[in-house]
């Protein structure tokens, strides 16, 4: 009776601690399923993978930002995250799913309806501030982009400077995040189901949010970070659910005091991925948003160029200017 008599004592002892969000909550289950379904040794899973869609010369120059395909080899790449900056007494009661929520709130309150035909361009205006980490200069560029409604005309695309033609995609090819509005649109804008729906891509069994292990909520974050970052312009409902989703993902953090494109002070939402060493950042970077108003301000990610001795490491900070409905590519509003 006396290891009873402690368990409960220890039930009721309280460590003055605060209690669990519901993020950790997940990932503590998700470990423990892992855990007791799995073998010791996790063996990462062949579900196809983000790359980007570029070749030559200029694939080696760009490294986010652009449209990705979906790939098989499963490879992916990683860098070393810069420390975050220290922690203001404001921003200690802040946390990612509450500027998450905000955001969405934000976003839901502000965006424009829009209905574009299916023989139009979506063009997209971007500014994009590289820093070299090593000299300190910055250059910036303007990149403008025209992409097809329906995914049936070749569109106009622009990353740092550099502008090429997408062609179609041909029978049965795929892409993530998807071009075409149509498929968008089939998107749910319930945060619940659009991580259920993206979960299913690579999970037969997935029934609820207690079925995803680690791995699963790697791949949920990469599909939604490439959607948030890649898709200015999305049906409505969309992207608030989607920064709705990103907040229930576990390993999902606040950073304050971080500056955007335009030197404002901001929070950045950023993702510790439990299967990459720490310290080190996947895909997806820093979302930075008003601390206030949780209006979106623009990202923060890194970009590297060159191997080796030769290679240069940049700080990159962007942010969407302007965007509107065309009728022609290279037809500007």
């Amino acid at each position: 009776m006396r290891d009873i008599d402690e368990l409960r004592e220890l039930r009721d002892f309280d460590t003055g601690a605060p209690p669990l969000d519901d993020g950790t909550r997940r990932r503590a289950r998700a470990r423990l399923l892992t855990a007791i379904n799995g073998p010791a040794v996790r063996v990462r899973a062949q579900r196809p993978v983000l790359r980007i869609a570029l070749s030559g010369a200029l694939a080696a120059a760009v490294a986010v930002g652009v449209l990705v395909a979906v790939q098989d080899d499963g490879t992916r790449t990683h860098r070393t995250a810069n420390p975050p900056a220290t922690s203001a007494p404001a921003m200690r009661n802040m946390s990612a799913q509450m500027v998450l929520k905000g955001a969405a709130a934000y976003a839901r309150e502000h965006e424009r309806t829009v209905s574009p035909r299916d023989d139009q361009f979506i063009y997209t205006k971007e500014i994009i501030k590289e820093t070299d980490q090593k000299t300190g200069v910055t250059k910036s560029h303007v990149d403008e982009n025209w992409r097809s409604v329906d995914g049936s005309k070749r569109s106009w695309t622009m990353e740092i400077g550099h502008g090429w033609w997408s062609p179609p995609l041909k029978a049965n090819e795929t892409v993530w995040p998807p071009q075409d509005w149509s498929t968008l649109r089939k998107l749910p804008t319930d945060p619940e189901k659009l991580i259920l729906v993206l979960a299913d891509e690579h999970s037969s069994r997935t029934k609820s949010l207690d079925d995803l292990t680690d791995e699963d909520w790697w791949s949920i974050h990469f599909s939604l970070a490439g959607l948030l970052k890649l898709v200015p312009v999305m049906p409505e409902g969309l992207r608030p659910a989607a920064y709705e989703a990103l907040g229930m993902v576990p390993g999902v953090k606040l950073v304050p005091n971080q500056k955007d494109a335009k030197g404002r002070t901001g929070v950045a939402i950023t993702y510790d991925d439990p299967t990459l060493p720490k310290g080190s950042v996947g895909f997806g970077g820093y979302f930075i948003f008003d601390p206030v108003t949780y209006e979106f301000l623009g990202f923060r990610d890194v970009r590297t160029s060159g191997d080796g001795a030769a290679m240069k490491t940049y700080t990159q900070l962007s942010y969407l200017d302007s965007w509107a409905i065309v009728d022609r590519v290279k037809e500007r509003p």
